[in-house]
C-alpha cells in the first residue's frame, strides 16, 4: 500500500495547528498596542452583555471583554437635540397644513354641493316648463284636427334620430313607413 501513498500509520503534523502557532508569534506583541473592542457576547443586542451560566461549555469561559464607554462629543449631541427639535417643528407645520387642507376641502366641497343641488333645481324647473309647452302646444293641436295630416301629426311624436336609441331595437323600417306616409299620405294607404 506504500506505492499508493496510502500510509496511516505515520503521524502527520497538522496544517491548522501550524498555521495557528505562527500566527500566534506573529501577532504576539500587537496585544498591548490595540486597546480592547467591547463586542456583544452570546447573540446580545447593543452590546449589553447577556448573564452567563457558570456552567455553559464557552471555549471562552472566564474571559470577559472589558465594556468601553463612549461618551458622545458635544457637537454631535447638540446636533441631534437641534435635529430633534426641528423634526417636531416640521411635524406641527405639516399637521397644520393637513388641517387647512382638509378645511379648504370641505368647503370647496360644500360649495360643489351646493352649486350641484341648484343645477339640478335650475333643470327640474326647466324640463317641467317644457313639459308644460308641450302640453299646452299638444292639446292646442288636437283641437285643430285636419283630414290627411294624421301621418304628419304621428311622425312629430316620434323621435327619427338614430343616434338617441343605440340600446333599443332596430325601427329604421318603421321609420321610414311613417315617414312615406307623412309624405305622401293617399298613395301609401293604397299600398299598403
Amino acid at each position: 500500500m506504500d506505492a499508493f501513498g496510502d500510509n496511516f500509520e505515520q503521524s502527520e503534523v497538522d496544517p491548522a495547528a501550524e498555521f495557528l502557532a505562527r500566527e500566534q508569534n506573529a501577532l504576539a506583541g500587537l496585544e498591548d498596542e490595540i486597546p480592547p473592542v467591547a463586542t456583544a457576547t452570546n447573540g446580545s443586542v447593543n452590546g449589553d452583555s447577556a448573564p452567563k451560566a457558570e456552567d455553559d461549555n464557552d471555549d471562552f469561559a472566564g474571559f470577559t471583554v472589558p465594556k468601553q464607554v463612549t461618551e458622545e462629543p458635544e457637537k454631535i449631541r447638540k446636533w441631534r437635540e437641534d435635529q430633534k427639535t426641528r423634526l417636531e417643528e416640521k411635524d406641527r407645520e405639516e399637521e397644520r397644513k393637513k388641517d387647512e387642507l382638509r378645511e379648504q376641502a370641505r368647503k370647496e366641497l360644500e360649495d360643489w354641493y351646493k352649486h350641484h343641488e341648484e343645477t339640478i333645481s335650475k333643470t327640474k324647473a326647466a324640463n317641467r316648463e317644457s313639459a308644460k309647452n308641450a302640453e299646452k302646444q299638444f292639446v292646442a293641436e288636437t283641437d285643430e284636427i285636419e283630414p290627411g295630416t294624421e301621418w304628419e301629426r304621428i311622425a312629430k311624436l316620434c323621435d327619427f334620430n338614430p343616434k338617441t336609441n343605440k340600446s333599443s331595437k332596430d325601427i329604421s323600417r318603421m321609420r321610414s313607413i311613417i315617414l312615406q306616409l307623412k309624405q305622401n299620405p293617399i298613395q301609401a294607404t293604397k299600398k299598403v
